[in-house]
């Protein structure tokens, strides 16, 4: 079975044939899907385009939450969590096959720290009104090692437990792209906006863009542009404005995954003490455990940071302070970093665990509209006040949105967890199906993990992956679970889908060499 809307000839078509936008959006990471989601439920001609893939970049290297965000409880910034807390409860409703209610145990190694602990997360769970996923208790210390079997026992009080949510991140942003095409719009990876076109006002009214595949050059007029790229925010104001001063400020955050012996059962830990102030969380996912995230400011901006040697001593070290069994560099089956996109900092204040993780949509004197700042969390919210905001100053008619009911592609209600193929939801029988086209797609991509061949051909046909590294980085999340393993399994991806988009072995042996070098920045020397 193929779902012809998401064959990339046919969304290239529907450029070629659309002579005018509503909304064009530069960005296929989490606030850039948020903004066509609502952008196409209020009825909106809508097109996403994508330099490299959807959520190539910080939206894949999530700590795969989805959260108030204790922390800001703890500085206080109320109405983020209380916007966040709804937007989660949405989530949970509109994704369900990707969106879990996971609880988390925040250890007391001083008696004050249970109440103190106890009291904070009753908050917290006020503030989620109806859509609480549940309340916070204080638990023993008996209870506490039993839930958390490798927790280290010493000094223990007890236990406090809270709720919250966790998901997929990449999934999510490929079921959003899906969810898009098939309410009518375009979302589109591997093409890159080059420049801006403006009216005799100098007025933005559309961009030039060509597909990085072909090279084909687009015109593509809209009347409500906006720049969604995250980190990439200052390249497309500068086409508006080479003058203009930087807005955004990358902060890196890092995160090593485990394998669930080092947490062995269903809760994940909370941290709310760290040395840099920061909380550091080990959550289990996908059957291997997680643990991040740090607060670096960089620099420089890239596709793909690399983990500084500080921060892996970093959470090595916290972390092991709170496990009986200690986690080494040998351990670590992946290392992932994204960066962060934070307002840049007025005067001279570095510390970017102040700087607010609050949205905002700027309108330049063009009428350009730029997003920045937010969370996985809440994209949807940032993409309905985007939208209203193209709508305050005149770019849009007045529409109401819909995005806050709209169900995401694929989405069934999902308590088995099981299996590994849970995160395709009602995608999973076609799936399977096509182990009936070639028996040879049953079989697993690498002998000692969970992978099928069905998968990848499945991306390619369904879910608009071009390379290996969609593959395996994106689709199948290989590459955050054990690079290792996807290095071992990216020839057979190769010729897989060297079959499917009717490749040659030239291409095959790139696509081997280009993922190698990508995937060595995921594998602790």
């Amino acid at each position: 079975m193929k779902h012809q809307e998401f064959k990339r000839s046919k969304l290239i078509e529907k450029i070629r044939d659309t002579s005018a936008w509503d909304v064009i959006v530069i960005g296929g990471g989490a606030s850039g899907l948020g903004v066509a989601l609502d952008a196409l439920s209020r009825g909106f001609k809508t097109i996403l385009l994508e330099q490299v893939d959807f959520a190539k970049g910080t939206s894949s290297k999530a700590t795969k939450l989805v959260h108030g965000g204790v922390r800001y409880l703890a500085q206080g910034d109320i109405s983020l969590v209380k916007e966040a807390l709804h937007e989660r409860g949405l989530l949970q409703k509109n994704a369900p096959h990707l969106v879990k209610n996971q609880s988390f145990i925040i250890p007391n190694y001083s008696w004050f720290d249970g109440p103190f602990y106890t009291i904070g997360m009753k908050i917290y769970d006020l503030l989620a009104g109806k859509l609480s996923l549940g309340k916070s208790i204080h638990i023993n210390k008996e209870e506490t090692l039993n839930r958390i079997s490798t927790v280290r026992p010493k000094g223990l009080y007890g236990g406090v437990v809270y709720q919250d949510g966790q998901f997929d991140d990449s999934r999510l942003a490929l079921n959003v792209a899906q969810t898009c095409i098939q309410m009518g719009g375009v979302a589109l990876n591997y093409v890159r906006v080059n420049n801006l076109t403006k009216d005799s006002d100098g007025r933005i009214n559309g961009v030039i863009a060509n597909d990085t595949e072909t090279g084909e050059v687009f015109t593509i007029q809209g009347k409500a542009i906006i720049n969604a790229t995250g980190i990439f925010v200052d390249d497309i104001l500068k086409m508006d404005r080479p003058e203009a001063k930087q807005m955004v400020r990358p902060s890196q955050g890092v995160h090593l995954v485990f394998d669930k012996s080092f947490l062995p059962g269903d809760d994940a830990i909370m941290i709310p003490k760290t040395d840099d102030g920061r909380v550091l969380f080990l959550v289990p996912w996908h059957n291997r455990v997680i643990a991040g995230t740090t607060d670096t400011p960089i620099d420089e901006h890239s596709l793909e940071p690399v983990a500084l040697e500080q921060e892996i001593d970093f959470i090595l070290k916290t972390a092991g302070r709170y496990l009986t069994k200690q986690p080494t560099r040998a351990d670590a089956l992946a290392v992932f970093a994204g960066l962060r996109p934070l307002a840049a900092p007025t005067g001279n204040s570095n510390k970017t665990k102040e700087i607010s993780r609050s949205h905002k949509v700027i309108v330049s004197d063009s009428k350009l509209l730029t997003l920045t700042g937010g969370k996985w969390t809440t994209f949807r919210r940032m993409g309905q006040d985007t939208i209203d905001k193209a709508i305050k100053i005149g770019c849009l008619p007045q529409k109401e949105s819909r995005s806050a009911s709209q169900k995401i592609y694929s989405a069934i209600p999902t308590s088995d967890r099981s299996n590994h193929m849970y995160i395709y939801g009602a995608d999973q029988e076609a799936i399977n199906a096509l182990t009936q086209e070639n028996p040879e797609w049953n079989e697993k991509l690498i002998p000692h993990l969970e992978f099928k061949k069905a998968e990848v051909v499945w991306a390619a046909r369904n879910e608009l992956a071009r390379t290996v590294e969609d593959v395996l980085s994106r689709r199948v999340r290989m590459l955050f679970l054990d690079a290792k393993a996807a290095i071992e399994a990216a020839p057979e991806v190769a010729k897989i889908l060297a079959q499917e988009l009717e490749r040659d072995q030239d291409w095959q042996n790139d696509q081997i060499a280009h993922f190698q070098k990508v995937a060595k920045n995921y594998i602790l020397k």
